[in-house]
């Protein structure tokens, strides 16, 4: 009897606590791949440049994610796993929310800051539901658990498009930045404004549906209490050690380039697709804008990004997975080179197809660079999480070169770069695996 209760993948008792910390994973996808449609809409909404919008990554990537990892993991060992659940959300709904006074203000700055509020209520959603979907159970379910629950973070990634799509981006006035530069204040104005509504109102009711998760998680006695919260962290120790591990090393280092290039791909697929197909000189069905469009093949990017996930795991059954990040990553890099030099619908394909193979990167990285740490893995997984910081340098970045150049095509050489580091660290720990 015991030994089956340890089998059990979900223990009685806490089905709807799984359930509802489960949710998050959906809900975090959604702000993310909400959040990359931004660029697009900012950039027309306020006839910014690609470095401008941006800044919506640097913001999101950077100052929330990047600056709040370890302090998640201090809070989250000092209290419980459901403090910081609790923590996270909270920040997060009113992030969401901070997007109406923003609206009122009409600066980019304000929607900035409601950006920030709202990423990092992420970070520390991520650094606590991870291990307390592990926690809900006997050790050996833990990684087929958060499997389980990770399988819903792409659905909610697919679902972000699916919303910015019918909410924010055909919303859109067809006016170009030439177009806007000519209009008097006031007309101007009153296209801004109904733009901005379309993106606050979509933000602002996400925020309303979180704090209604909120509430049910707060007052749900159910909610399991574990051992993982309580005791010292001793940081130089630690770090002492995991400094002398080279695969955990350049595992962060991996993990750092893996999210600069898949936030970069993701942040101006939609820009791109409109260049290469000329979405903005072409009759389109009526009630479409170009962004609107174009974001059908960022949906398209996603649905196959999930798809590969699925089949990636299949394959590990047979390849490991080290040489598997390696052949992905070095077909990630032929993709991406046909994305800079092809063009067209060639171009548009691959870019697509770059998604299939960044499936299985953060995942493996993340695995490979744990294994053998023992005790340390848990601060080691903060610093893998801190790494998530290279989506706002890189896309950054990216966006600098796009403005440079005048040719996003070419901006496509920073991820380039980035899935060539990804390639080496999976030889690297190839190496490792069969010391």
């Amino acid at each position: 009897m015991e030994n089956n209760q340890k089998s059990r993948l979900i223990p009685p008792g806490i089905i709807f606590p799984f359930i509802l910390i489960t949710s998050l994973f959906f809900l975090w996808g959604v702000a993310n791949n909400m959040t990359d449609t931004l660029l697009a809409a900012f950039k027309r909404i306020m006839s910014m440049s690609d470095s401008q919008t941006a800044l919506i990554q640097v913001v999101f990537y950077g100052a929330g994610y990047g600056l709040l990892a370890i302090p998640a993991a201090i809070f989250i060992k000092k209290y419980t796993y459901k403090a910081g659940v609790l923590l996270g959300l909270g920040l997060y709904s009113i992030g969401a929310i901070l997007f109406f006074p923003a609206r009122l203000t009409a600066d980019y700055y304000w929607f900035l800051a409601a950006i920030w509020i709202l990423s990092a209520g992420l970070s520390i959603l991520e650094t606590a539901a991870n291990p307390y979907i592990i926690s809900m159970g006997s050790d050996e379910t833990g990684t087929r658990r958060l499997n389980l629950a990770q399988s819903f973070n792409p659905i909610g990634s697919i679902t972000g498009i699916l919303v910015s799509q019918q909410f924010i981006l055909s919303k859109l006035n067809r006016a170009s930045a030439v177009e806007r530069a000519a209009m008097n204040p006031e007309e101007l104005q009153g296209i801004q404004h109904g733009e901005l509504n379309a993106v606050t109102m979509t933000y602002v009711t996400l925020g309303l549906l979180l704090i209604i998760i909120w509430v049910l998680i707060a007052t749900n006695r159910k909610m399991p209490r574990t051992a993982e919260a309580g005791g010292p962290l001793n940081f130089g120790k630690t770090f002492g050690r995991l400094f002398h591990k080279k695969h955990y090393v350049w595992g962060v280092v991996a993990q750092f380039f893996y999210v600069g290039a898949q936030i970069g791909v993701w942040s101006f697929t939609i820009r791109y697709v409109m260049k290469e197909l000329r979405l903005e000189e072409i009759q389109l069905p009526a009630g479409k804008t170009a962004e609107q469009m174009a974001a059908t093949y960022y949906l398209a990017s996603l649905i196959l990004f999930t798809c590969s996930r699925f089949i990636c795991t299949w394959l590990m059954k047979y390849i490991t997975p080290a040489r598997l990040l390696t052949v992905l990553a070095c077909l990630a890099v032929i993709f991406t080179a046909m994305v800079i030099y092809a063009g067209g619908i060639i171009g548009v394909y691959a870019l697509v197809g770059i998604s299939g193979c960044m499936s299985l990167m953060f995942p493996t990285i993340f695995g490979l660079a744990c294994r053998g740490l023992g005790e340390d893995t848990k601060l080691a997984g903060s610093g893998l999480i801190l790494a998530i910081f290279g989506g706002a340098f890189f896309t950054q970045l990216q966006g600098v070169v796009s403005d440079m150049t005048g040719n996003i095509n070419l901006a496509f050489w920073v991820p380039l770069c980035c899935f060539i580091v990804i390639a080496y660290y999976g030889l690297l720990a190839g190496k490792y695996a069969l010391k």
